[in-house]
C-alpha cells in the first residue's frame, strides 16, 4: 500500500508523496508529462520542485479531459486540505449524481497520476501552483463562477460592521471577528438554517442572487443600495469588496448551487454519432479512387514544375500569384492547391533549390519516388501528412505581425496538427465499418478530451461603467446591482464566435483525409484504418445491408477502443501494410489511348508512365476527369520534334498505342510540321538565324513583327539579331515558323524535357509540441537513475568534523585532502559507504553516496548510487567525505 493510502504514513509534501510510488506509477508520471524528464530529475525532491512550476502545471492542466479538469477546479475552491466526500459533494451536488460518482475516482486517479493532487482522501492537495491559477481572485475569475470565501471577502470590513451582520442574520454575538466570521460561514452552509434564511428573503433580493448564483458572482451597487440589496447586505448574503462593489461569498452560492461547483458537470465523454453508413467496399473504393487522384495531383504539379518552378519570396514561400497560376494548372481551388503544394513539402519531394535566384522545383527524392508502386507512393504522402505540423489552412491568415503567412513560407506549423489527426481518425476507426461521423458530434468529442485553452482576458473587480446584460436591468435611482457581461475568460484568446485552433483542425483533417483518400465518403478505409495501426471492428456492417447517405446509425454503438500513437518503426510497418491493402483497389495503367479525327486522344483510365510522359510532350490535356483528353496542335508537335523525335517516330509511337486508326488530319499535321522544322537555324552571335533558302529570310526581314528582334543580314543566308537565341526563338516561331536551334558547331540542340532537380534535400522536420513522449527503455532507466539519486540524497550522514552544518541538505561536505584520502583508503577496506561532495570540470557541485572500490593514482573507483553504475572521480575534485550514518 502506498503512503497516499495508508493514513498512518499521510505525506508531508508532494516529494514525500512521490517517494511512496512504485516504479510504475513513476513510469506513468514521467510518460504522462514529459517535460519532467528533461534533463532526468537527480532525485525525487528535485522532481516535485518541477513538477510544480507554473509551466509544467500549465501544460498538465491544458491536457486533462473536461471532467478531469472540473474535478482540479472544483479542488481549487474546496479547502485545503479537502476530503473525498468534499469533493464529490462539490462536483455531484447534493443530490448525488450516479454517474459523476462513477467517474470521479479515475478523474481523481489521472490528477494523482500526474501529481498535481496529493496526499490520501481524507486529505487531499492540489499542487499550490495549479489552485493558484484556477482558484477565484478579484483579477481573475474561476472557471466555476464562485467568489471568495466569507472570510477572504469580509477582509477589509471593521469588527463593527461585522458583529452587526452576524447580530442581523440571527446569531449570537462573538469576542472577535475571526470567530464571527466562521460563525457566519457556518449559518450560509448549514442547509437548514440556510433555507430559512431565505425563506424570510423577499422576492426581490432572492432575484438578486439568483443572477449572481452561477456568476461572475461581482455586483455593483450605488452608494445608497435599494431595500433589497440593504437586506442582503446587513445580513452578509452579499459583501462589499470595493466602493461601488459587491461580491457573492463563496459558501451562499455553493447552497444556493445545491452544492454543485460547476453548472454541468460532463462525467461521461459524447458520444461520436455516425451520420450514415455505407457498404464497406464503397467506402475502399471511393477512397482508392481519391488515392490515385491524389497521386496524379502531386505529379502533375511538379511536372509543372520539372524545369524550375515559381520564385521564393524574399521572406520565404509562394506569392499570392503563383499560388493562384499552380491553382489554375491544377484546376483546384487555391486553399485545396496550397494543400497539395505543402504535402509535397512534407514528402520531401519538393524543395528551393538554394541559388541566388531561389526558385522551388522538384528534388531527387521525386525521381525515386516516381519509380515505387502506386501503393507505397501513396502511403509515403500519407505518412507525411500524419506526421506533419504544417498546415496549409491557415495559409492566407495574417501572423502575429500582421504578415500574411504564404504557401511554404514560415509560420505554418501548429505543433498540435499530428496529434489531432491522429486522434480524428482515431475517432472515424471507433465507429462502425463504413460509417461516417457527425461533424458537430465529433467535434463535441475533442473539445471534451482537450477542453480550449482558457486564457485569463482580464476580469477582476467590474468597473463602475460596466455595461449591464438586458437581462439585469438597472433597479432606479436608489441602487442597482448588475452582473458583468462576461467572467473574463475567452476560448484561446478568439472571441466567442470563432473556433478553438484544435476544432479548426479537426475540420481540416476531414477534408485533407478525404482529398487524399485515407477517408471516402467521410468513413475511414481498410486502408486508412491499417495506416494508424487501429484493430479491425469487431463488428463490420455487413455489404448486403448497406443503408442509404441519410441514415442514422444508433448512437449507442460500441465503438472500438482509440489507436495508440505508433514508433517510427511502427508506423513504417503500419505504412507498408496500407499499401498493400490499397494497392488491388487502383486502376491498372493502360498502355493505349484511342484517336479522334478532331485531332484529340483520349485516355480511358491512367496510362503507364512512358506512355503519359510521352503523350504529355506530344499533345497538350484539354479536359481531365474519368478520361483524359489530349489535344494535338502545331505547338505540341513541334515541342515532340524539338525533344528529339522524328516524324516517323511520332507515327510509329501512335500507331502502337492507339486502338483506332491514327486519323488523316493528325497524319497531315505530324509531316506538315516536320516538313518546317529546323528549316530555319538559330545560334548565338549574339544570336543568328540562317536558312538556305534566302527568299525566307527576305520574308522574315519585311515582316514588321520581326522589328524588336534587331535583325539584319550578314550574307545570302545568314540574319543576325541583337537578342539572345531562346528570345529569337519564341519571335520567329510567334511569327508563324518553325525554327531549330543549333550549337557553335552547327549541329542541331534537342530541347529534350530534362528536369530541373534541387540538390538533395530532407524533408521539413515537424515542430514538436513539447518534448517527445519517453520510450520504455528511457522511462525505465530514469526512474532507476530518480530512484538512486533520491537514496543517496535522503540516506542519513554523519555530522562532518563533529559539526551538524557538515549533514545539512543540500550542503557539500568539507574534508582536507589528507582526510578524504584516509576516509577513502578505509572505506575501501572495509566495504563501505561514504558520501562525497564533488565538482564536475563545468563547475557544477553535486553530493554523492559511493562505495569506493580502489583508490590509486589520483583518483576513486567506486559504485556510484546516484547513477547506479561504476565511476572514477578524480581525488581533486572531490571537496570533501563522510560517513553515512549507521
Amino acid at each position: 500500500m502506498s503512503t497516499e493510502e495508508n493514513p498512518a504514513a499521510a505525506p508531508r509534501s508532494l516529494a514525500e508523496a512521490l517517494r511512496g510510488r512504485d516504479d510504475v506509477s513513476l513510469a506513468a508520471l514521467l510518460r504522462s508529462r514529459p517535460d519532467l524528464i528533461t534533463p532526468v530529475p537527480t532525485d525525487l525532491t528535485q522532481l516535485a520542485t518541477r513538477a510544480g512550476t507554473r509551466a509544467s502545471v500549465v501544460r498538465a492542466l491544458e491536457r486533462l479531459d473536461r471532467f478531469t479538469l472540473q474535478a482540479a477546479q472544483a479542488l481549487a475552491v474546496a479547502s485545503d486540505p479537502a476530503t473525498y466526500g468534499e469533493l464529490l459533494g462539490l462536483m455531484a451536488g447534493d443530490d448525488g449524481d450516479p454517474a459523476v460518482s462513477a467517474a470521479l475516482p479515475h478523474a481523481l486517479g489521472t490528477l494523482r497520476e500526474q501529481a498535481l493532487v496529493w496526499g490520501g482522501e481524507d486529505r487531499l492537495r492540489l499542487v499550490r501552483t495549479a489552485r493558484e491559477l484556477l482558484a477565484p481572485s478579484p483579477q481573475h475569475p474561476s472557471p466555476t463562477g464562485l467568489g471568495p470565501t466569507v472570510r477572504e471577502a469580509a477582509a477589509g470590513m471593521s469588527p463593527g460592521r461585522i458583529q452587526e451582520i452576524v447580530a442581523t442574520a440571527g446569531l449570537p454575538s462573538t469576542h472577535d471577528s475571526v470567530s464571527a466570521l466562521e460563525a457566519l460561514a457556518g449559518l450560509f452552509s448549514d442547509p437548514e438554517r440556510m433555507s430559512a434564511l431565505l425563506d424570510q428573503a423577499p422576492s426581490e433580493s432572492v432575484e438578486v442572487l439568483e443572477r449572481l448564483v452561477w456568476g461572475p458572482p461581482y455586483g455593483q451597487v450605488t452608494a445608497d443600495p435599494g431595500p433589497r440589496l440593504r437586506w442582503l447586505l446587513d445580513r452578509g448574503l452579499l459583501l462589499p469588496t470595493a466602493p461601488g462593489t459587491v461580491v457573492l461569498p463563496r459558501e451562499v452560492a455553493l447552497r444556493l448551487r445545491a452544492g454543485r461547483a460547476h453548472r454541468t458537470t460532463e462525467p461521461v465523454p459524447p458520444a461520436v454519432e455516425a451520420a450514415a453508413a455505407h457498404a464497406p467496399r464503397i467506402v475502399d473504393a471511393t477512397a482508392a479512387g481519391q488515392a490515385y487522384t491524389a497521386l496524379a495531383t502531386v505529379e502533375e504539379l511538379l511536372k509543372d514544375w520539372h524545369e524550375g518552378g515559381p520564385a521564393v519570396l524574399r521572406a520565404g514561400g509562394l506569392s499570392v500569384r503563383d499560388l493562384k497560376r499552380t491553382a489554375v494548372a491544377l484546376d483546384v481551388p487555391e486553399p485545396v492547391a496550397a494543400f497539395w503544394v505543402e504535402l509535397a513539402y512534407a514528402a520531401g519531394l519538393l524543395a528551393s533549390d538554394g541559388e541566388a535566384d531561389e526558385r522551388y522545383a522538384a528534388t531527387p527524392a521525386y525521381d525515386e519516388w516516381l519509380e515505387r508502386p502506386a501503393g507505397e507512393r501513396w502511403a509515403r504522402l500519407a505518412t507525411a501528412w500524419l506526421a506533419a505540423t504544417r498546415t496549409p489552412g491557415v495559409v492566407g491568415e495574417r501572423d502575429a505581425k500582421d504578415r500574411t503567412l504564404s504557401a511554404l513560407g514560415p509560420g505554418l506549423d501548429r505543433s498540435a496538427a499530428p496529434e489531432v489527426r491522429h486522434r480524428v481518425l482515431a475517432l472515424l476507426a471507433g465507429l462502425p465499418e463504413g460509417a461516417a461521423p457527425d461533424g458537430e458530434s465529433l467535434l463535441a468529442r475533442l473539445r471534451w478530451e482537450r477542453p480550449p485553452r482558457v486564457v485569463r482576458t482580464g476580469g477582476g473587480v467590474p468597473s463602475p461603467h460596466a455595461r449591464r446584460t438586458p437581462a439585469q436591468p438597472a433597479e432606479g435611482a436608489r441602487g442597482a446591482v448588475a452582473r458583468t457581461e462576461a467572467p473574463g475568460y475567452a476560448e484561446d484568446g478568439r472571441t466567442g464566435g470563432e473556433d478553438d485552433l484544435r476544432s479548426r483542425l479537426a475540420r481540416w483533417t476531414l477534408a485533407e483525409a478525404e482529398m487524399l483518400g485515407v477517408t471516402g465518403r467521410g468513413a475511414l478505409s481498410s486502408h486508412g484504418r491499417a495506416l494508424i495501426g487501429a484493430p479491425a471492428p469487431r463488428h463490420a456492417e455487413a455489404e448486403a445491408e448497406p443503408t442509404g447517405p441519410g441514415d442514422k446509425l444508433p448512437v449507442h454503438h460500441r465503438q472500438a477502443p482509440a489507436p495508440r500513437v505508433l514508433s517510427p518503426a511502427e508506423q513504417a510497418t503500419a505504412a507498408a501494410g496500407a499499401a498493400r491493402l490499397l494497392e488491388p483497389l487502383l486502376p491498372e495503367p493502360l498502355d493505349h489511348v484511342l484517336l479522334q479525327a478532331d485531332l484529340t486522344a483520349v485516355a480511358p483510365g491512367p496510362l503507364e508512365r512512358p506512355l503519359a510522359d510521352m503523350l504529355g510532350v506530344l499533345a497538350d490535356v484539354e479536359s481531365k476527369g474519368g478520361a483524359t483528353v489530349y489535344r494535338f496542335t502545331p505547338g505540341s508537335v513541334r515541342r515532340a520534334l524539338d525533344a528529339g523525335r522524328s516524324a516517323a517516330d511520332l507515327h510509329a509511337f501512335l500507331a502502337a498505342h492507339s486502338r483506332t486508326p491514327v486519323p488523316q488530319p493528325l497524319a497531315y499535321l505530324i509531316d506538315d510540321v516536320a516538313r518546317r522544322h529546323g528549316h530555319l537555324r538559330v545560334g548565338a552571335a549574339s544570336s543568328y538565324v540562317r536558312c538556305d533558302d534566302d527568299a525566307v529570310l527576305n520574308e522574315i526581314l519585311a515582316d514588321k513583327r520581326a522589328a524588336g528582334l534587331g535583325l539584319r543580314r550578314l550574307a545570302p543566308t545568314v540574319l543576325a539579331a541583337r537578342t539572345d537565341p531562346a528570345a529569337l526563338l519564341e519571335g520567329l516561331r510567334a511569327m508563324g515558323f518553325a525554327p531549330a536551334a543549333e550549337s557553335a558547331e552547327g549541329d542541331v540542340l534537342i530541347a529534350r524535357a530534362d528536369a530541373y532537380r534541387t540538390p538533395p534535400r530532407t524533408p521539413p522536420a515537424p515542430v514538436p509540441d513539447g518534448p517527445p513522449v519517453p520510450d520504455d527503455t528511457l522511462l525505465a532507466a530514469a526512474v532507476r537513475a530518480v530512484r538512486a539519486g533520491d537514496l543517496a540524497s535522503t540516506a542519513p550522514r554523519r555530522p562532518v568534523g563533529g559539526e551538524a552544518g557538515g549533514a545539512e541538505p543540500g550542503e557539500l561536505p568539507r574534508t582536507s585532502a589528507a582526510d578524504t584520502l584516509a576516509t577513502l583508503q578505509a572505506a575501501v577496506l572495509t566495504d563501505d559507504t561514504v558520501w562525497i561532495g564533488y565538482v564536475n570540470a563545468e563547475g557544477a557541485a553535486s553530493q554523492r553516496v559511493i562505495a569506493p572500490i580502489r583508490v590509486e593514482g589520483g583518483f576513486v573507483t567506486a559504485y556510484d548510487h546516484t547513477a547506479d553504475e561504476v565511476r572514477t572521480y578524480p581525488l581533486h575534485r572531490i571537496t570533501g567525505v563522510a560517513e553515512l550514518a549507521d
